[in-house]
């Protein structure tokens, strides 16, 4: 069996990881995560409690020399300082920006792969100029750059969470993204049966949003936006770590429970909760799903490993190309 190491950048509480070990799990490939960095003090002791290495702090004052090499970098890095970006300088426009700091890392490692992900707005915000920058940047740094908007909703969990994912190589490969699996699990399977009596909301806020709606669903979760529109679904709207705290309601009663949060980012059950409620849905409204990571890493795995499995490569090319 190969090993494969990665690092882990903007790491919070280890969603990245996560996806990407079970990927590594189901090729038969050993990984090991050789370096993570993490600047929030809560999430890296969740990430040391549950894989048993605390991050480095703050990648802003980490030179990339100091980096252990990699043959995969992962990293949901924020979206601050992007109004900076948009002069179409490539690598020189986005210094001041986090993303610089994953620039400058994969321009002196050079791992053979990346995986990043980021909010969907950022696909057009500054009316593309800001994706438009950070895709031409990693391409000259030397990188084969491919990206698109992916939803948690269609890879398993029963969150409507979109993300945009930009996946690089260096070598010219037939990677695709994975196509949507569309059956999520079902919102039973996730909500706890006996939940404590401090996640439900007062009687004002229940009879508040009771007399402005009713579900058409025996099981869901009630979304009240910025305008105080409230709408349902089977499913939960994305998790957000600076979120009111009541903008999620199941069945417009209580609020999700830590252990429920974590399932709805495709979290396993045995990852262990020790923070407060309050910092635990911080740290699962800034996670990375799961589902997603895993399903992007599965489709790419073949191509960055040593011992490519050459009999996918060419489904996948006839996929793409068909029988020429």
């Amino acid at each position: 069996m190969e090993k494969l190491r990665f690092i882990d950048l903007f790491c919070g509480i280890g969603g990245f990881r996560l996806g990407f070990e079970e990927a590594c799990k189901e090729h038969d490939i050993i990984s090991e995560c050789v370096f993570s960095s993490d600047i929030d003090p809560h999430c890296q002791l969740a990430y040391e409690h549950n894989f048993g290495e605390l991050p480095k702090g703050d990648i802003t004052q980490i030179s990339e020399t100091e980096i252990p090499d990699h043959d995969v970098l992962l990293a949901g890095f924020p979206c601050q300082a992007f109004s900076i970006i948009g002069h179409m300088k490539g690598f020189q426009d986005t210094r001041g920006t986090l993303f610089f700091d994953i620039a400058r890392i994969l321009n002196e490692k050079k791992p053979k792969a990346f995986i990043l992900e980021n909010v969907k707005q950022l696909v057009g915000h500054d009316k593309g100029k800001t994706l438009k920058v950070i895709l031409e940047s990693l391409k000259e740094i030397g990188y084969h750059v491919q990206y698109s908007v992916l939803n948690a909703l269609d890879y398993g969990l029963p969150q409507k969470r979109e993300r945009v994912i930009i996946v690089g190589h260096r070598e010219t490969i037939l990677f695709n993204f994975p196509s949507p699996q569309r059956n999520y699990t079902p919102l039973e399977e996730i909500l706890e049966t006996h939940v404590d009596q401090k996640h439900y909301a007062s009687d004002y806020i229940q009879n508040k949003r009771k007399t402005k709606h009713t579900s058409s669903y025996p099981l869901s979760i009630w979304h009240e936006n910025k305008s105080g529109n409230i709408c349902s679904y089977p499913y939960s709207c994305a998790l957000r770590a600076g979120a009111s705290y009541n903008y999620l309601l199941v069945n417009g009663e209580r609020r999700l429970t830590s252990r429920e949060m974590l399932r709805l980012q495709g979290f396993p059950d045995g990852y262990e909760v020790i923070v407060t409620d309050g910092q635990l849905r911080k740290q699962a409204g800034n996670a990375v799903p799961v589902n997603i990571v895993k399903a992007v890493a599965q489709k790419l795995l073949p191509f960055i490993s040593e011992t490519i499995d050459t009999s996918l490569v060419l489904r996948e090319y006839e996929v793409k190309y068909g029988n020429k």
